[in-house]
């Protein structure tokens, strides 16, 4: 009552006390450095003494977990995914350079960190669990854990969150449980202008410091390594202190029930890097590995394809110019370029040319074929001709037992965690001797029916096809040669079949359909669906997005004579 300074923010002369014995604004909760001074030293028997020395805030609660709040649950899941990357061999600088500068930026644009407390609908939340009293508790923010950086020196966050403790009132005010301070209040829709955090988020802030330091990894070899666990994402809250608990909505925050989808995970990645106002990310050159002929290189090896077909690979890329820089660099927020996809791309590239020599008509491929075998049934000389057929065979039974085997893995996936949830300390023995009982009864079934204990996952590779030119079953078509399907013309070496078809003639609208156009199976030769199925498997994405870019690819490519045909039927019609 004795402190009659107006407010710093508001004006305002409405003073509360803290537990630390500072002054705060009951208007809109801005905190001063001033703290009140004591009153009175002596001592009496049954009186209340006002000290000025700083409350410590109450860390422990009733069930023995901490305060925490969901960002920084967020946070420990980017730190153990960064630590993942590094361990596949991704360059130290990506975790304290890039991806802690992302995650810093992220924090301060959704306003939860690096930032004073907007006058806006949370503090108009907390107005309705306002004490009576002089005395709140104390609020500021708790610390927040240790950020991606081990080397961190700043501190705590300086958050907007400066009235934790209320925020918890409002979280237990509400019907919904949750373990998080602001769990309930997290998952509200009504902060569109906010790009709330979630876990295949999580999976874009990763994507995008691969993309901003160029690391030799895709985004189909990201979700592949998380799939396979070695990157933790399912299941990842398993790996959280012990004392921050997840209960109520926290589980539907962190616990991830199904596969991350590529497409998903590419938009999210566009979108941050739109919404953190992020300049052009570093050059795509052609000694960069994300480059369609270092792609289209890595691809033609693991689909076992001959090595002359990558000089084909570049032609392409080259003539339609999806080789520069402007087009292959990200610049976030501009609408007028288009998205890449660099693997889906790469792949693409490699079914055109596959079309462009072969046709992959069910008809013209297989005659070539006839044609090669019976040429190495008399060439003694020089390397092998290319036999598609034949390649057709081996390819199909390795991809058929990888496919099995993928099948199978997911089949057999525990969803569930190792690490059992237990809300509660006095729960805790209970809990952990149930689980041990599950463990015990499922080895003696184990035994009893011979199953197989799970080995341990392999170690990560970037092919999940190898082919190895030293087998003597002639498995391995990389050094086949080309010789019989090509022609000499004017110095330059062409495909003896002059026709070509298109997977389409017109493009659809890719912002109002989301496909620039549309993939049935049937509607095409199994050729042409074997191919796309193959390239489905390594990169682990719908046949779809390859069929569009395809598409996209075969109009930059026969653009004059589209361009044409369409103007002649338009005369005739008229």
């Amino acid at each position: 009552r004795d402190f009659n300074e107006r407010c710093a923010q508001c004006s305002e002369v409405n003073w509360g006390l803290t537990d630390g014995g500072r002054f705060y604004c009951r208007s809109c909760h801005n905190v001063t450095e001033r703290t009140r001074e004591v009153v009175n030293t002596d001592f009496f028997t049954n009186s209340r003494v006002q000290t000025i020395s700083k409350g410590l805030r109450k860390q422990e609660k009733n069930d023995g977990g901490s305060e925490w709040y969901v960002c920084e649950g967020f946070q420990l899941v980017l730190k153990k995914q960064v630590e993942a990357l590094e361990a596949l061999g991704v360059c130290p600088q990506m975790k304290d350079e890039i991806l802690c500068n992302f995650w810093r930026c992220y924090l301060q644009k959704s306003k939860q960190a690096y930032c004073k407390r907007p006058a806006g609908e949370a503090v108009k939340a907390l107005s309705v669990c306002e004490s009576s009293t002089d005395v709140d508790s104390d609020p500021e923010r708790p610390s927040l854990l240790h950020l991606l950086s081990l080397s961190e020196s700043e501190g705590d966050l300086q958050t907007d969150c400066s009235f934790a403790s209320s925020v918890s009132k409002v979280s237990e005010s509400t019907s919904v449980y949750s373990g998080s301070v602001d769990g309930s209040l997290y998952l509200m829709k009504n902060q569109k202008e906010k790009l709330n955090m979630t876990m295949p988020m999580t999976l874009s802030f990763c994507y995008m410091a691969l993309l901003w330091v160029r690391e030799p990894m895709t985004l189909s070899e990201l979700l592949r390594y998380v799939v396979e666990g070695h990157i933790p994402y399912l299941n990842v809250f398993q790996h959280f202190p012990e004392k921050m608990k997840l209960c109520g909505l926290d589980l539907k925050i962190f616990c991830v029930e199904s596969w991350p989808v590529y497409e998903e995970v590419f938009n999210k990645m566009h979108e941050l890097a739109a919404f953190l106002d992020l300049p052009r990310f570093p050059d795509i050159t052609e000694s960069c590995f994300l480059h369609p002929d270092m792609l289209c290189m890595k691809y033609l090896m693991e689909a076992n394809l001959p090595d002359e077909l990558h000089n084909w690979t570049c032609r392409v890329v080259k003539k339609i110019g999806i080789g520069e820089v402007d087009f292959l660099t990200l610049v976030p927020g501009n609408k007028s370029t288009r998205k890449v996809k660099y693997d889906v791309l790469a792949a693409a590239v490699i079914v055109v040319v596959l079309k462009l020599l072969f046709l992959l008509d069910d008809h013209y491929e297989w005659l070539l074929s006839e044609l090669a075998a019976e040429r190495n049934k008399n060439n003694i000389e020089g390397g092998p001709y290319f036999e598609f057929k034949k390649w057709y065979e081996v390819v199909k039974h390795s991809l058929d037992v990888e496919q099995k085997k993928l099948d199978e893995e997911r089949a057999k996936y525990l969803w569930r965690c190792e690490k059992p949830l237990f809300y509660s300390a006095k729960k805790k023995s209970e809990v952990l001797k149930r689980r041990q009982m599950v463990v015990n009864l499922k080895n003696q079934f184990g035994k009893l029916s011979g199953s197989v204990q799970r080995a341990e996952k392999p170690n990560p590779s970037s092919f999940q096809l190898s082919w190895s030119e030293e087998n003597t079953d002639g498995s391995c078509f990389h050094g086949h040669s080309l010789k019989g399907i090509l022609q000499e013309k004017c110095g330059l070496l062409t495909a003896m079949n002059p026709d070509y078809w298109l997977c389409t003639v017109k493009l659809c609208n890719e912002k109002l359909c989301g496909h620039l156009a549309h993939y049935r199976e049937v509607e095409f030769p199994q050729s042409y669906h074997f191919v796309l199925g193959l390239f489905s498997f390594l990169l682990r994405v719908q046949p779809s997005y390859i069929h569009d870019e395809v598409c996209m690819i075969e109009h930059k490519l026969f653009n004059k004579k589209l361009y044409k045909k369409l103007k002649y039927n338009t005369v005739l019609r008229k």
